[in-house]
């Protein structure tokens, strides 16, 4: 559990100022928790309705993580936006959310849900010229050329935020974020200034994640003529990958859009 406060420095007090100049705050991104950091804290706390005490811990980084406000769930409204946004039937994205949605994109503690690669964080550490290898060596449960060592839950937290200390940057595009499970260096594919943007609009609500989603298919024009045209087999191998037979993703998907249609056609 990461609680900062007055004398600490590091990658952990950097990403604290970050997201409190996020926030407005008028900061330089020191790493140090000096005065000035210490009173954009108090004043984020009052702010947020929360306890002025100047420490950063779980509570003041949530409440600065989404800006103070609950993440909210995905609504019908939300859903049928997608699907005019992909020109694509409404039963379509019901049933991506019904089988490749996580059913949520938050914890119980408000986080939201990631799946930490540890291949991925090597392969990034390496795109950057970093020593991926000799990291590896010291800390193999975040980077490794195979994948695993998964936890899951609050514990993939734990490991992104292991990984962060060694690199921000990759840390976050090495994780899969939210209900949809997309993953963090698709960023730049998806619009997003930055990673830490993209990371920033996951933890805000399912809505923004589900937009994430959205630019995701639009990228790629194979994965979004196969959900047009109802080709779940085709939808699930690109979406999913290879193994996605061995999870009847297809055969999933299209029962879920033969029952959502039938549920439509009989509400007209």
């Amino acid at each position: 559990m990461t609680i900062l406060r007055r004398g600490d420095v590091g990658a952990e007090v950097r990403e604290l100022q970050r997201l409190l100049r996020l926030r407005g705050a008028s900061l330089d991104l020191t790493a140090e928790y000096g005065d000035s950091t210490l009173a954009a804290v108090r004043s984020a706390q009052e702010r947020y309705g929360l306890v002025v005490d100047g420490v950063a811990g779980p509570k003041t980084l949530f409440a600065l993580q989404v800006n103070g406000k609950q993440p909210t769930h995905l609504g019908m409204a939300d859903l049928r936006r997608a699907a005019d946004e992909l020109a694509v039937p409404l039963a379509a994205v019901r049933a991506v959310n019904e089988v490749e949605s996580r059913g949520t994109g938050f914890l119980a503690d408000g986080r939201p849900v990631i799946l930490f690669e540890r291949h991925i964080m090597y392969r990034q550490l390496r795109g950057a010229r970093l020593d991926a290898d000799g990291l590896a060596r010291k800390f193999p449960n975040v980077v490794n050329p195979l994948r695993g060592g998964y936890v899951g839950g609050t514990g993939e937290h734990t490991r992104l935020a292991a990984a962060w200390r060694l690199d921000s940057a990759c840390a976050l595009a090495s994780a899969s974020w939210g209900q949809f499970q997309v993953m963090g260096y698709h960023w730049e594919l998806l619009g997003f200034a930055s990673v830490e943007d993209f990371a920033d609009a996951m933890r805000l609500n399912e809505a923004a994640q589900l937009d994430a989603f959205v630019r995701f298919i639009l990228a790629d024009p194979a994965l979004h003529r196969a959900l047009k045209a109802g080709q779940w087999g085709t939808f699930a191998r690109l979406y999913n990958g290879p193994a996605y037979k061995e999870n009847l993703y297809d055969v999933k998907l299209a029962r879920a859009f033969a029952r959502y249609q039938l549920e439509e056609k009989e509400a007209a």
